[in-house]
C-alpha cells in the first residue's frame, strides 16, 4: 500500500518525527510512504485548505492508497478533505478513533490533530494509532453484529457523494489557480507524483500547468 503523509503548514516542526514514527510502523506491514507534507527542509507550504486538495488529487489518481492527514487540531483538513470527491476521511485523535474508523467506516484518509501530540510518550499514541490502522480489518464491523448494515451505510454514502459532488476533472479545472499553485508547486510533488499517478488526464493537465508556472 502506498502511504502519503501531509500535514498542513502549522505543523512542519513536527514533520520529521510524524514521518519516522509512522515509517517505523509502516514498513513492518510493507507499506510505501511518501512525505507530500510540509516539512523544515521542503518548498512546499500548504494549508490546511491545500492539504484538503492534495488529498484528493492523490486519492482519485491512484497515486497514493490511503493518507495520513492533519493539523494542529484535525479539524480543518478533516472539513476540507471531505469537500473532496472520492475522499472519505475520518477524525482519528486516538487508537479508539483509530480501530473504529477502520472497522465501521472504512474510509481512505484520516486526519490527526497533531499539535495534540509532543510531549513524554507522544510517539508511543501516534505509533499506537498507526498500527491500528494498519492491521484493523478495514469493514469489519463494530460491534460485529452490526457489520451487514454498517456495509450498507458506507455504500450509501458513497452514493450520496457521488450524487452531490462534481467529477474530480471539473475540481481541477475550475479550483482557485494559487491553491492549486501552492499545492502541487514543488519539487517532491513534481518527482513523486506523476511517475506514480494513474490517471493521465488529471496527470498531463496537472503537467501542463506546472510547466506553464515555471
Amino acid at each position: 500500500m502506498k502511504i502519503a503523509l501531509i500535514n498542513e503548514n502549522s505543523q512542519k516542526k513536527k514533520n520529521v518525527f510524524i514521518l519516522e514514527v509512522l515509517e517505523k510502523v509502516a514498513k513492518k506491514y510493507g507499506h510505501q510512504v511518501f512525505n507530500y507534507g510540509v516539512s523544515m527542509d521542503k518548498d512546499a507550504d500548504i494549508d490546511y485548505v491545500g492539504a484538503g486538495l492534495l488529498t484528493g488529487i492523490l486519492l482519485n489518481t491512484k497515486a497514493v492508497d490511503f493518507v495520513i492527514t492533519g493539523c494542529s487540531t484535525g479539524e480543518g483538513v478533516l472539513i476540507s478533505a471531505n469537500a473532496m470527491p472520492n475522499v472519505f476521511c475520518g477524525y482519528v485523535g486516538d487508537l479508539v478513533d483509530a480501530k473504529l474508523f477502520s472497522k465501521i467506516n472504512a474510509g481512505n484518509a484520516v486526519s490527526i490533530p497533531f499539535g495534540k501530540y509532543f510531549g513524554v510518550g507522544s510517539e508511543y499514541l501516534l505509533e499506537s494509532i498507526f498500527e491500528a490502522l494498519f492491521t484493523t480489518d478495514f469493514a469489519s464491523g463494530y460491534p460485529s453484529e452490526r457489520k451487514e448494515v454498517q456495509n450498507i451505510q458506507r455504500e450509501s454514502l458513497e452514493f450520496l457523494k457521488k450524487t452531490t459532488q462534481i467529477p474530480f476533472e471539473e475540481v481541477i479545472e475550475q479550483v482557485d489557480k494559487d491553491l492549486l499553485y501552492s499545492v502541487i508547486h514543488n519539487e517532491y510533488f513534481a518527482e513523486n507524483f506523476f511517475l506514480h499517478s494513474q490517471d493521465d488526464r488529471t496527470s498531463n493537465l496537472l503537467k501542463d500547468l506546472f510547466d506553464a508556472w515555471e
